[in-house]
């Protein structure tokens, strides 16, 4: 035993002992985050299941993003909800697309901010699936050829990353093909590769309007009791070129966050869902539970478990509670 000789409470006794030895530190740096961009002008919808977030106009996502880089959030990935939707999703692929527009509008008026650009199908198609549908599920070979189009239109109006969320096999290599051939070899791919079958995206579905018209999204998506698949997922990923791979959601898979992470030498990126998000605003407005002491948990839980980038839309509640700490 070598107790009384070795005690561990020593390295706690002070703050600035216990900053010093501190094995995970969340930065502004390591924060991305979401935002809903829909057709109009001075458009700021509230978000009922999300409080705090909002589908905005063009010109009012642009004066959030002033406000995020201001507070030291620089990277925000972007979703569109657009005028018009079809049976394929090729709404997203015109120049003059909802995101399109809201790229070009940020990079117009900001100069240090990095946009990632969602790419998936499911908010702009009628039935609200991944892809175009044959023989009422979704058909992956169709469904690359729009996610292709897709990310070079999107591309082209200045994203810096492009983050495929839709699960179709091969779609990395697809997109990545279309966008060397255009001359985009320089821009990363953020693959959504461990994207599970989640109930934690109830709140996003609202957010985005992209809730399934039928059925659900198992058959693409990832069952939610399968760790090893992810990493199959990711592996053929990188081997298609994933830059950057994610696991979504976070906090109920911080267990293959870690499992990647102990795989690959790999930037990852892991995504606090709306659902996650949501419980913790439900717990705080009712009393329960420390906000800012409990969002600073659930981030650093999810650094430690080895997420290199934390896709979350508590960022600028994040981005203040570090400013306060400073003080």
């Amino acid at each position: 035993m070598s107790f009384p000789e070795t005690r561990l409470r020593r390295l706690r006794k002070t703050v600035i002992l216990r900053d010093m030895v501190r094995e995970t530190v969340v930065s502004l740096d390591d924060l991305i985050m979401p935002l809903f961009v829909r057709p109009g002008k001075n458009v700021r919808n509230p978000i009922s299941s999300m409080p705090g977030n909002f589908q905005l106009s063009v010109d009012l996502l642009v004066e959030e993003c002033k406000t995020l880089v201001a507070d030291g959030i620089r990277t925000v990935l972007l979703f569109g909800i657009p005028e018009t939707k079809d049976e394929h999703g090729y709404v997203a692929c015109v120049a003059d697309g909802i995101v399109q527009q809201a790229i070009r509008a940020i990079k117009d008026e900001i100069d240090d901010i990095m946009v990632v650009a969602d790419v998936c199908n499911c908010e702009y198609t009628t039935h609200g699936h991944c892809g175009t549908i044959v023989d009422g599920d979704v058909h992956n070979d169709l469904t690359l050829e729009t996610l292709a189009k897709q990310s070079v239109s999107l591309a082209e109006a200045g994203a810096d990353i492009i983050a495929p969320s839709d699960m179709m096999d091969g779609r990395v290599g697809r997109i990545r093909e279309v966008l060397d051939e255009n001359g985009f070899y320089n821009i990363p791919i953020l693959s959504y590769s461990a994207k599970y079958a989640s109930a934690f995206y109830g709140p996003f579905r609202e957010a985005a309007e992209s809730a399934p018209k039928f059925g659900n999204r198992s058959t693409y998506q990832m069952d939610p009791a399968n760790s090893n698949e992810a990493l199959r997922e990711i592996e053929e990923d990188l081997i298609e070129g994933a830059d950057i791979v994610m696991v979504k959601p976070a906090l109920s898979y911080l267990d293959v966050i870690r499992r990647v992470k102990d795989t690959f030498n790999i930037p990852i990126a892991a995504y606090n869902v709306s659902g996650e998000f949501s419980m913790v605003k439900a717990a705080a407005a009712n009393g329960w539970i420390d906000e800012d002491r409990i969002i600073k948990e659930i981030l650093t839980s999810i650094k430690r478990a080895g997420a290199d980038i934390i896709i979350t839309y508590h960022a600028p509640q994040m981005a203040a509670i570090l400013k306060k700490e400073k003080q």
